[in-house]
């Protein structure tokens, strides 16, 4: 199982702060995929993907246990 947290806009688009996907492995890349196939409009090719507390690439395997963030962007000024 993996983790997920949501964050800012995502936490709303959602209606949740975090859940579990049952997975044992997966890319980021696929990870980003299915949270677009689940939450259409989560934009997958904007949002990035910090696993255990780290950024991580698209081509990063995630393995079961892992806690995975989605990180929208932001701005500041």
């Amino acid at each position: 199982m993996i983790k997920v947290n949501y964050f800012a806009r995502l936490r709303e688009l959602t209606g949740k702060s975090e859940e579990t996907i049952e997975q044992n492995s997966m890319t980021v890349q696929e990870l980003l995929n299915w949270a677009e196939d689940t939450y259409p409009g989560f934009g997958k090719n904007t949002v990035h993907v910090a696993v255990n507390e780290e950024y991580a690439l698209k081509e990063d395997v995630i393995q079961s246990g892992d806690v995975c963030a989605f990180i929208p962007p932001v701005s500041g000024g």
